[in-house]
């Protein structure tokens, strides 16, 4: 088991270093130059030249990755190019906004997912089952762009239920979780079904029923509990992705997060705080997913995984 760890250590510490590596030098290989974003285009040659030299971007491409690799091993992640500031501090002050949107996210599909996928599991076949599976087919095709506009247009616009944008109270949040979660609760929904109708066949069901007990205990404490692995499996990929992903849906409601400082951020060329975004995104993703791996072995103590 010890052993096991370290192995998984070893793994996650190498995939991090390639995406900093890659990272690094796609950011650096792309046109544009931060100077001149930062200086305008009045700015004469000398101010270019003068401002590139005291960042040390006119240093060869290597000198700079290694500068930059030994202050992520001090735990320094740098200053923004453009506002000079700390960027630990940045993070600090945006990623609990991504964090609140993320989790309340994926609250808003499981609410969706569980009772939809139970329904149209326990009514195969029937105007429910097929009402579900529509609406996870359409939860997936809208795509967030089109479908947080809409939003703000019904509820914020013509009904004047909610606020438009930024993030001043709960209410706030309701558009943009619904916005971010509509999509994974289709996909769970139809997870939930497919993964409930392998259990209802099983003979342990088959046994409490004809033990007694009740429908809803079979579905609650038999049929749910050995169905919420491959459905745990995918909210954990799921929560990693919306910690990342969740780009579109705060740039359409200004949402304060790490996607909005990310687009920010590659907008003026300010490649340390891109790479530190992208850093605790990967970061973020990674111990999800050790996390679920965790809870899946709980739940299921048969579960050995191999190195």
């Amino acid at each position: 088991m010890l052993f096991t760890f370290f192995s998984r250590l070893i793994s996650t510490l190498v995939v991090v270093f390639g995406v900093i590596t890659l990272v690094f030098l796609l950011i650096h290989l792309v046109p544009g130059d931060p100077v001149e974003a930062m200086l305008g285009e009045s700015a004469t040659p000398t101010d270019l030249e003068a401002l590139r030299h005291s960042l040390g971007l006119d240093q060869p491409l290597f000198t700079q990755w290694w500068q930059y690799i030994t202050n992520l091993a001090h735990g320094n992640l740098g200053q923004s190019l453009y506002t000079r500031e700390p960027i630990s501090d940045m993070l600090l002050e945006r990623f609990p906004a991504t964090l609140e949107l993320a989790f309340f996210g994926l609250l808003v599909a499981v609410l969706l997912a569980l009772p939809l996928g139970s329904i149209a599991a326990l009514r195969k076949d029937t105007v429910y089952d097929h009402g579900a599976m529509v609406f996870s087919l359409l939860g997936v095709s809208i795509p967030n762009f089109w479908l947080g506009p809409m939003l703000i247009l019904l509820f914020s616009l013509t009904l004047g239920w909610l606020p438009v944008s930024g993030r001043e109270n709960w209410l706030s949040l309701i558009l943009p979780a619904i916005t971010l979660g509509t999509a994974l609760s289709a996909i769970l929904a139809r997870m939930v079904r497919s993964t409930l109708l392998e259990v209802l066949n099983e003979d342990y069901i088959r046994t409490a029923r004809a033990k007694g007990l009740g429908e809803s205990g079979v579905i609650l404490h038999h049929a749910l509990r050995n169905a919420s692995l491959p459905i745990i499996t995918v909210l954990g990929l799921q929560l990693g992705t919306l910690l990342g992903g969740a780009v579109i849906t705060e740039i359409i409601f200004s949402w304060p997060g790490i996607g909005q400082l990310t687009i920010e951020s590659i907008q003026r060329r300010d490649y340390p705080v891109v790479q530190a975004c992208i850093l605790l995104i990967s970061l973020s993703y990674v111990l999800v997913n050790t996390l679920t791996d965790i809870l899946y072995a709980w739940l299921d103590p048969r579960v050995r995984y191999s190195v």
